[in-house]
């Protein structure tokens, strides 16, 4: 696969989903801005939450209102998350958004969940030599996803769904039912 023939940058190939390497000086620039941001939004005092909204709507795509975002929280580049009003996100979210991360409305999200978009080949070459890809994540109005949840990419989770606290989404699951296990799998559907 000739990888270099491609005329667009790597943040165009990031953005569309195709392989792109990290590397590339326009992105190392945007990850580290949103470092910096995310080192302030964690270090600022609990008693400043003005100063804590701020931080988030600079660092982020969009942020609803009344959204509660608890430090410690990590993205990588913040600008493709996009959060819900009222949605709720615990400490230790991780939300490695190389591609894009949509969290609806109303939305619970426990401590140490992680959603992460980035994959890498599983050609070792590819691998050895810097190249990976991503694929995006849609969290649907008022879905919780219990503590330590891992949400892969190219994933959808339906409005109204519980995913158990532990579990591992490798797929797509519909709305209004719980899910649990590794990989996460559908228990029964939730009455309305």
């Amino acid at each position: 696969m000739d990888t270099g023939a491609d005329p667009r940058s790597q943040r165009e190939r990031m953005l569309a989903g195709d392989l792109y390497r990290a590397d590339d000086p326009e992105l190392v620039a945007l990850a580290r801005r949103a470092a910096l941001l995310v080192q302030r939004y964690n270090s600022t005092a609990a008693d400043r939450p003005e100063q804590h909204e701020a931080l988030l709507r600079e660092l982020l795509g969009a942020v609803g209102e009344q959204v509660v975002v608890r430090p410690p929280f990590y993205c990588d580049y913040g600008s493709q998350i996009r959060l819900g009003d009222r949605s709720y996100l615990n400490v230790n979210a991780v939300l490695l958004d190389v591609a894009a991360i949509e969290i609806g409305a109303d939305v619970q999200i426990g401590p140490n969940v992680q959603l992460l978009t980035p994959h890498h080949p599983l050609d070792p070459e590819q691998r050895r030599t810097g190249w990976e890809a991503a694929r995006p994540i849609t969290i649907g109005d008022n879905a919780w996803l219990g503590g330590g949840v891992i949400v892969l990419g190219g994933v959808t989770i339906g409005p109204d769904t519980v995913v158990g606290a532990g579990s591992v989404v490798t797929r797509d699951l519909p709305a209004g039912v719980l899910a649990v296990g590794n990989p996460a799998r559908v228990l029964r559907p939730l009455a309305g």
